[in-house]
């Protein structure tokens, strides 16, 4: 069987990428969670990664890291993971990647904390074009494959690496234009990212470094968290 090495459900956007896929996709995997310390993860991560970060999957002796590689490496083996159609497939490749390069205005002013919620502090020009580039791409998938997922009706990889948008979405009162208006809450419903999202809020592991992000992204209205 496989397992699935992530770090805490609350800040890391990265690991619930593949989480997320498999869950939705009844691929069998075990969960090894490894809180994020204060600090260099190198050390801590590198009995089980090779590059010394979450998430990885491994499969017997066998590693695989980063998640768009984790995807590929269960698209070769499932059924599901990318669109059957072979446009649809494409620009859903082309869109996980984007997003897993780009978008770094929104990975740095908005972080990812499931558990607050924020008045952020003015957006920058970055920020706003970031927001703006992620209601375009979502726009353009769900007219040209009708919806309600980016690439058709149903759930492929390219939603799991939009999900962390969601979470930062609700966290940060982020809005989108169009159809894209409703795509965030459409992900936030699906059962196992009500499922992440409340294992994060329960976690009793706070990170300092994650949590100065945050305060440094806005004023903190609600904290959602039993302990702080």
């Amino acid at each position: 069987m496989y397992t699935l090495h992530i770090a805490n459900k609350n800040y890391s956007s990265w690991s619930l990428r593949p989480w997320l896929l498999m869950r939705m996709l009844d691929i069998p995997f075990e969960e090894h969670q490894v809180p994020f310390p204060t600090g260099p993860s190198f050390e801590l991560y590198r009995p089980f990664s090779p590059s010394g970060r979450v998430p990885c999957l491994t499969d017997g002796d066998w590693a695989v890291w980063d998640s768009l590689a984790i995807v590929e490496y269960l698209a070769d083996r499932h059924p599901g993971v990318w669109p059957e159609d072979t446009v649809a497939r494409a620009w859903a490749r082309s869109a996980s990647a984007e997003m897993h390069s780009s978008f770094s205005a929104l990975r740095n002013d908005c972080p990812m904390n499931c558990a607050v919620r924020v008045e952020p502090k003015p957006m920058s020009d970055a920020l706003k074009f970031d927001l703006f580039r992620l209601a375009d791409l979502w726009n353009d998938g769900l007219k040209r494959f009708g919806g309600p997922f980016l690439a058709g009706q149903k759930f492929t990889a390219v939603d799991a690496f939009f999900a962390p948008v969601a979470f930062r979405a609700q966290s940060y009162g982020l809005t989108f234009d169009g159809a894209a208006k409703n795509y965030p809450a459409l992900l936030l419903d699906l059962p196992p990212m009500r499922e992440w999202y409340e294992a994060g809020i329960a976690e009793p592991w706070v990170e300092e470094n994650h949590e100065a992000e945050v305060r440094a992204a806005g004023r903190i209205v609600r904290d959602l968290r039993a302990a702080v």
